[in-house]
């Protein structure tokens, strides 16, 4: 600014005083034309147009540097170098934290939005200048293709608006190389992006994120892909999280992790593992350069741990784990990381029927249990719940020898015999053959009933299958062996046939004991007198044949017929002609 004390005047006589204006400069204060203070109107008029060209040749609408002259709360005084200054809201220099940035003596740029106001004062604004500062920096990163950073605001239609010193906006299809489901997460973050459109007069600025992560990309692919190697170990970033693995960003290029080579262990999400973001180290599995497909390992940084598993857990130790897992057929169990046994369903009670294993196992429990067999090469090991305890069928035998006599409820009926409860969860079987010597049984009910309690025989123990055999009917004196005892070959019985069939005829000798007449013992085939027997109709017959083992008697009405043709012969010798019988049928009818 010019000193006002250097201005020379033509004449002498003529005085030029001054006044301060509130920025402090001086301003002549001449006669204004008047005639009493002796200045000449165009005199005064060039000593005015020398003092306004001495100030800096600013036009409206121009950012320009100005500096810091006071700070108050709620102003701030610039000075531009021109006549006056300018005041300034203090609210354009607050920070986000509600500080102010500046102080006096600070330069600031600021945008000359009028030369005077009607107080005088220059109207500035450094918040304007700011903007259009950042609108040139714009057009010049879209025109250089230069990076640019901004701050997530909000989630808008389509996209995402941005704050790069003004606003601007994020298609969501240019966010990332992949689909973003949830733009929401990325408020408040900070992007790298590049300007791939700008219209100034209409205030519109678009970004993109994708461009600059695929020419990024580009690059790093380039160089991972000239170094990449089945059975290297790389570090990479998990990109994205599915239900069957995670992949992983190597640089450039993005590999499959399964779920299955994440950890020996059980996963049963990848998510419990992992997360996105993640750094981690992975090894390749397979590579093939022509799909550009890669396959990583996790688990295989680490030793498997089923090498040595034989050694760990020998048949017959007895080993402690978490249940893991239940299904219908067992419940398998941790035994550490990556090792799992099953116990079967059958080898968790000796005498208890277990229908599913969560009678009696819950996931989560801690649980001891004996190493049966081990299988490395199909990473198996059997357990047994059960062989912890004693088992109570080897005691069975000695609480109850073959042949003694227990006491006990039916617990259930089938076709083939009664189910008879000894001690708790130990039940025997009475089969249909063993309930009674003499009765033919079709179902076991006709004999006993569901609740019923009932005296039987021990039969058998079989403590390895865990098998009691019970009779009933051994409680009472076989009459069969009665029958064989006392009755022998050759004896003549009576007996009641009771069914006929094609191979012959089946006779009630006494109670629950049958013998058979075989059809060629009374139907003569070589042209004798046929006998017709009738059911329910008692004939004389005798014993041709015994088989106790087989409990089986052969019956002959030949054999009567041949012992009474010798009788009649000897009678007829005896007495003569008409003293006997004439044939056998006239003896049977006779008996009858």
């Amino acid at each position: 600014m010019a000193n006002v004390d250097s201005i020379s005047t033509s004449e002498p006589a003529a005085q030029v005083a001054t006044s301060q204006t509130r920025g402090g400069e001086a301003e002549p204060t001449v006669g204004k034309g008047d005639p009493d203070h002796g200045v000449d109107p165009a005199e005064y008029a060039r000593l005015l147009d020398m003092y306004d060209s001495s100030f800096r040749n600013i036009s409206e609408g121009e950012v320009v540097k100005g500096t810091v002259l006071k700070v108050t709360a709620s102003e701030v005084v610039v000075d531009v170098g021109y006549k006056s200054e300018g005041v300034i809201p203090v609210t354009e220099f607050l920070d986000e934290t509600g500080h102010v940035t500046v102080q006096a003596g600070d330069l600031v740029d600021v945008l000359l939005e009028k030369t005077e106001d009607k107080d005088g004062y220059v109207v500035l604004s450094r918040e304007k200048a700011e903007k259009m500062k950042i609108w040139d920096d714009v057009e010049k990163a879209y025109a250089d293709r230069k990076v640019v950073i901004g701050r997530v605001i909000e989630r808008i239609k389509g996209g995402l608006a941005v704050d790069i010193g003004v606003r601007a906006f994020l298609p969501g299809s240019q966010v990332d190389v992949r689909p973003v489901r949830n733009l929401d997460a990325l408020r408040g973050q900070e992007l790298r992006m590049r300007v791939i459109k700008v219209n100034k007069k209409r205030g519109n600025i678009v970004l993109s994120r994708k461009v600059l992560l695929e020419e990024e990309n580009a690059e790093k692919k380039k160089t991972t892909l000239n170094t990449l190697a089945e059975g290297k170990v790389l570090r990479g970033v998990v990109k994205n999280i599915t239900d069957y693995g995670a992949f992983i960003d190597l640089g450039g290029i993005d590999g499959l992790l399964h779920i299955t080579d994440m950890s020996w262990g059980r996963v049963g999400h990848p998510s419990e593992l992992f997360k996105v973001n993640d750094e981690i180290d992975v090894v390749v599995l397979k590579y093939d350069p022509a799909t550009e497909r890669v396959s990583l390992g996790h688990k295989q940084l680490t030793a498997d741990p089923w090498s040595a598993v034989s050694d760990r857990y020998p048949v017959g130790a007895r080993v402690t784990g978490r249940v893991v897992s239940l299904t219908d057929y067992g419940a398998f169990i941790e035994l550490e990381p990556g090792v799992e046994g099953l116990i079967h369903v059958s080898e968790m009670s000796w005498s208890k029927r277990i229908k599913h294993p969560s009678k009696i196992l819950n996931v989560g429990d801690a649980v001891e249990a004996m190493v049966l067999g081990v299988d490395p090469q199909a990473r198996r090991i059997s357990l047994g719940l059960k062989q912890i305890e004693s088992n109570p069928w080897h005691e069975l035998a000695e609480r109850y020898p073959v042949g003694s006599r227990i006491v006990g409820k039916v617990r259930n009926l089938t076709e083939f015999g009664a189910f008879v409860e000894v001690e708790e969860d130990i039940d025997g079987l009475i089969h249909i053959s063993d309930m009674s010597w003499s009765k033919r049984i079709k179902h076991p009910s006709e004999v006993l009933k569901k609740g019923d309690k009932v005296e039987a025989v021990v039969l058998n123990i079989d403590a390895e299958n865990q098998r009691l055999s019970l009779g009933l009917k051994q409680l009472a004196t076989d009459v069969w062996d009665d029958f064989f005892t006392h009755h022998q070959v050759g004896e003549v019985v009576e007996g009641k046939v009771v069914r006929l069939t094609n191979f012959g005829a089946f006779v009630e000798l006494a109670e629950g004991i049958e013998g058979l007449i075989h059809v060629s013992e009374f139907d003569d085939q070589q042209g004798g007198e046929k006998i017709d027997l009738q059911v329910d109709q008692t004939y004389p017959m005798k014993i041709i044949k015994l088989s106790p083992a087989e409990r089986k008697i052969g019956l002959s009405i030949r054999a009567m017929r041949g012992d009474q043709d010798r009788t009649d012969w000897q009678s007829y010798t005896e007495n003569g002609a008409g003293g006997g019988f004439s044939t056998i049928a006239d003896h049977l009818k006779h008996q009858s």
